[in-house]
């Protein structure tokens, strides 16, 4: 009989491990780590001008590729937060090709802010343009947006 037990400890070696909090993912990054984040929008709110309004049932991630981290005061800012963003080219269903714009704000407080943005190909025009808040995920709470870093 073979033994599982090798795959087993192999699965949970790459296993990713959840980061828990701005400190933690700060760190990682800081050390050269590869951190992914993953967002469960419907456990976010989302803001329209003034209102807030009930977040699709969509889920989302990005591997974080750069990245800057900025004291409070830097930027006239009053919490410490990491930046970070990326744009790709989508198909839209009704939009048709557009660049895909998000932008990341993650703040000392555990809050994160996140923009989403689709550009108009030709003169990138704001064809959609949304921003979502929610909080660090621990895993065995209810926040929406979870952090992790490849072991």
């Amino acid at each position: 009989m073979i033994s599982t037990l090798p795959l087993v400890l192999a699965a949970v070696a790459l296993a990713p491990s959840r980061l828990n909090s701005f400190e933690d993912v700060l760190s990682a990054l800081k050390a050269g780590n590869e951190v992914k984040v993953v967002v469960d929008y419907s456990k976010t709110f989302l803001f329209l001008g003034d209102d807030v309004v009930p977040a699709p049932k969509a889920i989302g991630g990005m591997k974080i590729d750069s990245w800057e981290w900025f004291d409070r005061g830097v930027v006239k800012n009053e919490k410490a937060y990491i930046a970070t963003s990326k744009t790709v080219l989508i198909a839209h269903p009704s939009y048709g090709t557009v660049h895909n714009y998000v932008r990341f704000r993650i703040y000392e407080d555990n809050l994160v802010e996140i923009t989403a943005r689709y550009l108009a190909t030709k003169d990138y025009e704001i064809l959609m343009d949304e921003s979502f808040q929610g909080k660090i995920s621990n895993g065995k709470d209810e926040q929406g947006i979870s952090f992790f870093v490849a072991n």
